[in-house]
């Protein structure tokens, strides 16, 4: 069991370094808390952290598309404040 828990370890890490950072920062933080919490419910610490993964990237990915939009509303905002006055 050991064996397969530390190939599957392995192997883990070594697909998580192909990742970006932006998205392995929220896979790498998922995988930590879905182990633990896994691991706490009954000694499911893989399968924790493969869904722990899957949802820190994911909201990792929401928040990022969150805060462009948020970026983009300032820069039309900017604009619109900086365009030149409508002469009456």
């Amino acid at each position: 069991m050991k064996i397969r828990t530390a190939t599957f370890s392995l192997a883990l890490m070594l697909s998580l370094t192909s990742v970006s950072t932006v998205s392995s920062a929220g896979c790498l933080k998922g995988a930590v808390v879905g182990g633990v919490a896994g691991h706490v419910a009954g000694r499911h610490s893989v399968a924790g952290a493969a869904v722990g993964c899957a949802v820190g990237h994911h909201m990792s990915k929401k928040k990022a598309r969150e805060q462009a939009a948020a970026d983009a509303r300032a820069r039309d905002e900017q604009r619109q404040a900086n365009a030149a006055p409508v002469r009456r």
